[in-house]
């Protein structure tokens, strides 16, 4: 199928633009995708864009998340209709659209936690960034360049990815072991959980970090039971490494992406290179051609 994978809004995070590069290291067929900490299902959604898998299963602690992802899914022109409204609401809002935001995040944290509400948050807020503060409050501010993703842009977006899952994936909102626990051979799981740095502390970016030891043990419990799983973890940014590697006893194949140039550094007058790891589990490690490694083993490890 031809053409640009569509997405639902710019997402701080989300592997959209390394879609291609991960997805070399998945078989062309198999049952089931399983994402434990879906973001906004980028992976997913190029997936399904192929064809490859028959089933999708999308999991994210932030439930609200989860209920975009759900209304796009099945039901997609509800979800355009009420975003048009909160959306239309904000062109002449007395105070401006500025305030417009800060009215519907009030009304988010109060309760209304709508797809449409979390969906224009998403949208018009800084950089696609979620940030919450330490009760859960969605706390970022707007971006007062933009007035977010119109309805009629978002529209083609929402049908399209909506054709392809539609009838075919699973939504909830659980720690991602749970997740994990339903995986059966023939699955990929594909993980791309908070980046180390936040597994002892909350970072603002998520609802919950994650310990490193009970990802690991999450991880070997896999292998244990031969399912293939493919993980998003860690990396580096101009000379600056994040986290340390997943132990060697799991025997995972190990590959560096080329992210492009970091935004960050970018605002801070710098052009430094961001570096993104990516396992591999044992079984999907064996079907890697020497062609595949040549193309996406850009970094000596």
């Amino acid at each position: 199928m031809n053409g640009a994978t569509p997405h639902i809004v710019q997402y701080q995070g989300s592997k959209r633009n390394l879609a291609p590069q991960i997805l070399r290291y998945f078989p062309q067929k198999f049952n089931r995708l399983i994402e434990p900490f879906a973001g906004m299902a980028a992976i997913t959604i190029a997936v399904s864009k192929q064809r490859r898998a028959e089933q999708y299963v999308l999991n994210d602690l932030n439930e609200p998340l989860v209920n975009v992802l759900r209304e796009t899914i099945n039901n997609p022109q509800k979800l355009i209709e009420e975003y048009a409204k909160v959306w239309n609401e904000q062109i002449n809002f007395e105070g401006g659209s500025v305030e417009h935001f800060y009215k519907i995040r009030k009304d988010f944290n109060d309760g209304n936690k709508s797809a449409a509400n979390m969906l224009y948050l998403l949208a018009r807020c800084v950089k696609g960034s979620v940030r919450y503060s330490t009760n859960g409050m969605f706390n970022q501010s707007p971006d007062k360049r933009r007035m977010g993703t119109n309805p009629k842009n978002l529209a083609s977006n929402v049908y399209m990815i909506s054709s392809f899952l539609k009838g075919k994936t699973e939504f909830s909102s659980v720690d991602y072991r749970e997740v994990t626990k339903m995986a059966k051979r023939g699955d990929i799981v594909y993980m791309d959980p908070p980046y180390q740095g936040v597994c002892t502390t909350r970072d603002s970016r998520y609802f919950s970090g994650i310990c490193f030891d009970d990802f690991v043990e999450c991880v070997d419990d896999l292998n244990s039971r031969g399912i293939d799983f493919v993980i998003s973890y860690d990396g580096t940014c101009g000379e600056k490494q994040y986290g340390v590697d997943l132990p060697k006893e799991l025997k995972l194949k190990k590959v560096m992406l080329n992210a492009g140039l970091s935004s960050q550094s970018l605002l801070l007058g710098k052009k430094e290179k961001t570096v993104e790891a990516l396992y591999i589990s044992p079984n999907l490690s064996d079907f890697t051609t020497s062609t595949t490694e040549e193309q996406l083993l850009l970094f000596a490890l």
